[in-house]
């Protein structure tokens, strides 16, 4: 690798067209906004329109990963993976689309779908509500889904995906999974064909006719309320019999809410470079 991130080429689905300073389309940015997600939001079509004329979204748990290279980091070519209970609709569609008639399905290497993760870091309160918005991170992925067969992959995937709600995790749990576990279990591997990313990170952007309004300015006010997710202390269920919280868990919840608390307040005093 070289020290320039790589990154994903915009095109027609995936180019930001409003407020395109806030776009960001490389690796380490769109990875690390899915990675650092509670909750991907996942869309795809029903089997056919016939059958339903609704898309689907649902939220997943998931993360970023590379089976063929299980070192990679932020930058690298990875996939998304998602897993769910195998009688589930989602869980079944690459076969069902994969075995089709419909050869608008059958000739795609997956089942298509959308994946968006999105963090809230403030409101912004602007003097006149048109110019209120939001600072936030959000990253949106296009790929294709294909059910993970591999059990060695499967494996992987089960890991991290556990990992990427707090770290370590995996290791102290009890496994390996048993062979009910994992056949009730399906993961599902997302190609990546195309995605975007978008951050407002800023004060609000007042027009300059209020900014000349004092008598206003006096009784509106405006500012950012800062927003992160707050991680709070571990409650020990009925059958637990550790004493303690392990270290993992405690320094985890602290590490979070330092740095979420961190840059969301941090980023109320960056200079943006376009309004709302």
């Amino acid at each position: 690798m070289t020290g320039v991130a790589e990154v994903y080429e915009p095109t027609e689905r995936t180019t930001v067209n409003r407020y395109k300073t806030r776009a960001n389309y490389d690796h380490v940015t769109i990875h690390g906004i899915i990675d650092s997600c509670p909750v991907l939001h996942v869309s795809f079509n029903p089997t056919s329109v016939d059958d339903d004329p609704f898309p689907t979204i649902l939220p997943m748990i998931g993360c970023t990963g590379s089976y063929t290279s299980p070192n990679a980091n932020e930058t690298s070519a990875v996939s998304v993976y998602l897993h769910g209970h195998a009688s589930s609709r989602f869980m079944k569609l690459p076969t069902v689309h994969s075995e089709s008639d419909d050869t608008t399905y059958s000739n795609l290497p997956g089942t298509p779908v959308c994946i968006a993760a999105t963090h809230m870091d403030g409101v912004v309160l602007a003097l006149t509500p048109f110019n209120h918005s939001c600072n936030y991170r959000s990253a949106v992925v296009h790929g294709y889904a294909s059910i993970v067969t591999d059990p060695a992959e499967k494996l992987y995937a089960l890991r991290i995906m556990t990992d990427s709600l707090i770290p370590s995790r995996w290791d102290h749990c009890r496994v390996p999974p048993t062979p009910a576990e994992l056949t009730a279990t399906t993961v599902l591997r997302v190609e990546i064909i195309g995605a975007s990313a978008k951050i407002r990170a800023g004060p609000p952007g007042n027009d300059r006719a209020d900014l000349d309004d004092p008598a206003m300015r006096q009784r509106v006010w405006t500012g950012v309320v800062p927003s992160w997710v707050t991680w709070g202390t571990p409650v020990p269920a009925e059958e637990n019999m550790v004493q303690t919280v392990p270290d993992y868990i405690s320094e985890f919840v602290k590490g979070e809410n330092e740095k979420g608390e961190g840059y969301a307040t941090e980023i109320t005093g960056k200079v943006l470079t376009s309004k709302k």
